[in-house]
């Protein structure tokens, strides 16, 4: 089982990087040509989406991508540091209004949510076999793709 890791600060630039390592790694461990795309535009959409997370709340530490070459698959955990209280029974609460935004005030946590879930809906339609997890230390989306036959070793 090979795996590469990948650390990058929060930001938005450093996202195209992480597509590029995470469409070059896959090729390496047999995903068919024709899937690289998805690859590509998944891994995209969970590293922004980790990466608006950390900047919405203020977290400096980096956002960490594990690539895995398994002996019938190819899986990605993209992962952030963002607590969520009370693991997925907390993510609806931690999902409210920003406190103290009045009329007139832009609510960015919600539109930061409406972002997140968009994100969450094209990351579900790319890739089959997607599991969401988050927790008190953070969350992780993992994604993970078959090999092709012609790659599969006894």
């Amino acid at each position: 089982m090979a795996t590469v890791e990948l650390r990058f600060s929060a930001q938005p630039e450093h996202v195209r990087t992480a597509r590029l390592v995470a469409a070059a790694v896959a090729r390496r461990a047999g995903v068919d040509e024709a899937v690289l795309d998805e690859v590509r535009l998944a891994v995209g959409e969970a590293c922004s989406r980790a990466v608006g997370l950390h900047r919405n709340h203020g977290i400096t530490a980096p956002v960490k991508v594990v690539l895995t070459e398994e002996e019938k698959s190819f899986s990605i955990e993209v992962g952030d540091e963002v607590p969520v209280p009370g693991g997925e029974a907390g993510a609806a609460e931690a999902s409210g209004a920003t406190p103290g935004a009045g009329p007139g005030q832009p609510d960015t946590e919600t539109d930061a949510d409406s972002e997140d879930e968009m994100g969450l809906a094209v990351i579900s339609g790319l890739v089959d076999d997607v599991e969401v997890r988050s927790g008190t230390d953070g969350g992780v989306i993992r994604m993970s793709w078959p090999k092709t036959p012609a790659t599969l070793h006894p």
